[in-house]
Parts: structure tokens; C-alpha cells; sequence
């Protein structure tokens, strides 16, 4: 495993916030070096999705119609979830979130669509950018597990990932 005290995620970037109404949604675009198909597994797998996601699931979210519990890291409840649609390796979604693979060269562009309350987006921004790094390091053979939730504000770079993001996005990071 490699060292994650060494992880330092790089400058905000390829991240838009959208605002319909009173829904707000963040959407994220990530270009990995690895298949559409590994990275698919990465996205409906829970024993994948329990080393990079903020997340965990109880089933295979790779099958629309699958029910599976979510269950989001620091919170007590699993929420029961749905998968509206599953076209493996292309679309992927559930609940409040969309998935895109576009193959690109060798690899894969990887778009996140996530309805997010307004006063949270920077943080979901910080927070999905981190959990986006620690999957390519996962599908490159360099795992260094999660880094989500509470353990996520406190490492190196997410301070000033939120910071960032809210400055792009033009909102303020919230005061707690």
C-alpha cells in the first residue's frame, strides 16, 4: 500500500456548480488511465467502493432496479437506494447522483453529477476530489484507502480544496 501521509491532492479543478431553481448540482470531470469497464467495477462494487468512496453499499449497483442500502460515512442509517439506470460502462445512477464513462484514448473521462445543498457544495467538491484521487491510485495498484467524512477535513489539502471550490463557485465555505 502506498504511503497516503504523502498524498497531497493537487489544485481544485474540473469541477462546476449548477444552479436550477433551489437545486444545486455539482458536477465533476475527471480523466483516468484505466477502461471504462475497470473504472465501471470501481463505481458498482462495493468491496471497490469501500476503499475510495464516501460511501458503502450493501449489493452490486451495476443492474437498474437493485435496491441496495446506502449507507454514507459518518452516518448511522443506511438509506434505501435505488439504481434508476445502470448501461454498464457507459451511465450509472442512484438517488442524487449520476455517473458518465466516456472512453478517451485508454482511459476513461469520468463525469459526477451530484444534487448537493447549496451551503455544502464546496465541500462535496474537496471531498469527491480526494475520493477521486484515491481511485485512481486504487486502479493504478497504489491503493492508499479512503480518506472521507470528518477524516477527509482534517488531512492535508482539503482546507484549501473547499477554499478553492467556494471561491469558483462563489459561494462561502460554511462556519462550522
Amino acid at each position: 500500500m502506498a504511503d497516503r501521509d504523502q498524498y497531497t491532492p493537487g489544485p481544485a479543478s474540473g469541477a462546476e456548480a449548477r444552479k436550477d431553481g433551489d437545486k444545486w448540482t455539482l458536477i465533476l470531470v475527471r480523466e483516468l488511465h484505466h477502461s471504462p469497464e475497470k473504472v465501471w467495477q470501481a463505481l458498482t462494487d462495493p468491496a471497490h467502493l469501500r476503499e475510495w468512496a464516501p460511501f458503502e453499499v450493501d449489493a452490486s449497483m451495476g443492474t437498474a432496479g437493485a435496491t441496495v442500502n446506502l449507507t454514507w460515512v459518518g452516518t448511522p442509517t443506511p438509506l434505501e437506494t435505488r439504481v434508476t439506470r445502470a448501461d454498464a460502462p457507459k451511465v450509472l445512477e442512484y438517488g442524487d447522483i449520476r455517473w458518465e464513462l466516456e472512453g478517451v484514448g485508454g482511459g476513461t473521462r469520468l463525469t459526477l453529477w451530484h444534487s448537493i445543498d447549496r451551503r455544502f457544495i464546496s465541500w462535496g467538491a474537496a471531498g469527491w476530489h480526494i475520493c477521486f484521487d484515491v481511485l485512481d491510485r486504487l486502479l493504478s495498484g497504489t491503493p492508499i484507502r479512503r480518506i472521507v467524512g470528518a477524516d477527509a477535513m482534517k488531512f492535508a489539502g482539503w482546507q484549501r480544496l473547499n477554499a478553492e471550490y467556494a471561491k469558483q463557485f462563489g459561494v462561502e465555505t460554511p462556519g462550522w
